[in-house]
């Protein structure tokens, strides 16, 4: 690749979503040039094409109609049809000197081997990061999880940095594991906090109002494992050894099954991961509820 692609390469956006806009948006504020926003035929995506085209300066195109002329394919599309598209788009055009990524975070950048044999230098580029419709996160300090042929790691890398990540390298065998470490820090994360509401509203506290009620302590608790880690920044009657607490709690949950379950499933982590009191007797209270 030429100097210049290297310092700002052209870039194609392919998939219109919460990631492509948010990459797109990001990847246009910090200076590169996106040239297409790939979508699908159907009527709803090429109108989510053409709205995020607009925002970046670039054109709306449905992928394979036209040939891809950037420097840089970037597949922002769900992980069950990366290589299809891969294979579809491999069918057309020429490749070679190209960079292709996906941003799967659990499949490797061999889902884009039919453009690899076409002669394109692939990767997979995975901003450890949740992206939902409507917010554009900011990527400063995100870390990026990169594989791949040498050309297009070494692309990705730069992009990584210019959009403030914070890029490292990772493995073909590693990325199913660092992709569920990913879904323990915010899909199940989010998954845990709804289950709370479910338990305040046992409470009698309404689930809006207990959304609301739960963000200070959220945030302490957050600050507390930032500043201080698990073990120092752990507290409440596990930490503490206090069995009859822990039962009283299983037996308030048993009209929440599901919450109960997940109550015995994280105190279980905590016995074995955090420092606790009383942990034979806590596991044997643990375990008789995990059996029931």
């Amino acid at each position: 690749m030429s100097a210049t692609q290297v310092r700002r390469p052209i870039i194609t956006i392919a998939g219109p979503g919460s990631l492509g806009n948010a990459l797109a948006i990001s990847l246009h504020a910090a200076g590169y040039r996106i040239s297409e926003i790939l979508s699908r035929p159907g009527k709803a995506s090429r109108l989510r094409a053409r709205a995020l085209a607009r925002k970046v300066g670039a054109r709306a195109a449905v992928i394979g109609k036209e040939p891809c002329n950037a420097d840089v394919l970037w597949l922002c599309v769900p992980d069950r049809e990366i290589r299809n598209c891969a294979e579809y788009l491999a069918r057309s055009g020429r490749w070679s000197k190209r960079a292709v990524l996906h941003s799967s975070g659990a499949l490797s950048s061999d889902e884009l081997a039919a453009l690899r044999s076409r002669g394109a230098s692939v990767a997979s580029v995975h901003p450890l990061m949740t992206f939902v419709p409507g917010e554009i996160p900011s990527l400063a300090g995100v870390p990026f999880a990169i594989e791949g042929d040498w050309t297009a790691t070494r692309v990705a890398r730069r992009i990584a940095r210019h959009l403030g990540g914070e890029p490292f390298q990772i493995s073909k065998a590693d990325k199913t594991a660092y992709h569920a470490w990913g879904a323990f820090t915010s899909p199940l994360l989010t998954a845990l906090l709804v289950t709370a509401e479910q338990v305040a509203a046992a409470a009698r506290i309404p689930r809006r109002r207990a959304r609301k009620m739960m963000l200070p302590i959220l945030r302490q608790t957050l600050a507390n494992y930032a500043s201080f880690g698990g073990p120092n920044g752990f507290s409440g009657p596990i930490v503490r050894g206090d069995i009859d607490t822990v039962q009283r709690h299983l037996r308030a949950l048993e009209s929440t099954p599901v919450a109960r379950k997940v109550y015995a499933a994280l105190a279980q982590a905590a016995i074995e991961y955090l420092p606790t009191k009383n942990k034979a007797g806590l596991r044997h209270v643990i375990e008789r509820a995990l059996r029931r």
